[in-house]
């Protein structure tokens, strides 16, 4: 873990840089001053400035006369996150990297390495975004929320996918809230708006037979993104081209994460029940869809007839019966 956190650790500081600049937004802020408050040379406060603009921080201003920001940045800091979620069980541990191959694959390390639940592990970018099923995941920098959650929860291992179905709730909940927008919901993790993708959740877990040892929930929105490239133009779509406007990735992902917290305790509180009711009651893919299902063993189509207790789609094939889909791509059959 040595060289991850020394990777670490530089994005936090290059993050305090960020949080100062954009706490003095219309302040040119000395050199002098800003090593003073950092408690570094002015040399290494010339070498973060440089290397925030390699990352596209627009950071104008030169050593002898001091620095500022050309626009206000928005980067999900630890430190403007912690203070959106003060007393929240995710505004304790945040790692912020401004690029990073996978949130998932990091909070994974993470988790073996003993980190507490409610480490938040958030990216500006990331090189090896991962989806369902090895897919890739596009994550271009600045524009979307790439975010994974390591919890620790009280559940047995066949309870644990139910954590997707649920953070498809929290996201739902939290657009709504932000941007007025309605989310739709597909079995088992996928965000849709107009039948377009504008977000996914992988969760994968660490775990004995009967017993949860982590769990980390992965979410990818796509936030303020103008256009996708190659095929993903015609599948996927953003909360800024929905609504023709810029939105705060902060304000989301600080009401995503709130959201996520009081669904959480809700469940650990009352079971899997109501996150099965829920995802029934929001999604339209739950109940009534003519869909084309493909899993490892074949390909069918049949009508949705909601889900089981665990939280597993139910497909009415023509015939009549009743097939449980434990895994598998669901799509809508037109």
């Amino acid at each position: 873990m040595a060289k991850r956190n020394i990777s670490e650790v530089t994005d936090r500081r290059l993050a305090t840089l960020v949080t100062l600049l954009a706490e003095n937004a219309t302040i040119v802020i000395s050199g002098a001053r800003i090593a003073r408050e950092l408690e570094v040379s002015r040399t290494t406060v010339w070498r973060w400035v440089t290397r925030l603009r390699e990352l596209g921080v627009k950071v104008k201003g030169q050593p002898a006369t001091g620095y500022f920001l050309e626009s206000v940045a928005d980067i999900l800091t630890p430190e403007l996150l912690r203070k959106r979620l003060k007393g929240s069980l995710f505004g304790k541990r945040v790692w912020h990297f401004f690029r990073t191959d996978s949130t998932n694959r990091v909070a994974f390390d993470l988790g073996h390495a003993g980190e507490p639940e409610g480490a938040v592990v958030v990216a500006e970018e990331q090189t090896a975004g991962r989806g369902r099923a090895g897919r890739a995941w596009h994550s271009e920098r600045g524009t979307g929320i790439y975010v994974t959650l390591l919890l620790r929860p009280r559940l047995a291992p066949v309870q644990a996918p139910l954590l997707t179905m649920m953070a498809g709730i929290s996201a739902q909940t939290a657009v709504a809230a932000v941007t007025g927008l309605t989310v739709d919901l597909k079995w088992p993790n996928d965000l849709l708006i107009g039948g377009k993708k504008v977000g996914g959740i992988l969760t994968e877990m660490h775990a004995e037979p009967t017993l949860v040892k982590f769990v980390i929930v992965g979410i990818g929105l796509n936030v303020n993104q103008e256009t996708f490239p190659g095929e993903l133009g015609a599948m996927a779509t953003s909360l800024r081209a929905e609504t023709g406007k810029m939105h705060s990735r902060m304000e989301v992902l600080a009401r995503l994460l709130r959201e996520f917290e009081n669904d959480y305790n809700r469940l650990l509180r009352e079971g899997s029940a109501g996150v099965v009711r829920r995802f029934e009651e929001v999604s339209s893919y739950a109940r009534g869809k003519k869909v084309c299902v493909v899993t490892g063993a074949e390909t069918f189509s049949g009508i949705t007839a909601g889900l089981t207790p665990e939280g597993l789609l139910r497909v009415e094939r023509g015939n009549g019966e009743i097939v449980t889909v434990i895994a598998g791509d669901v799509t809508e059959a037109r």
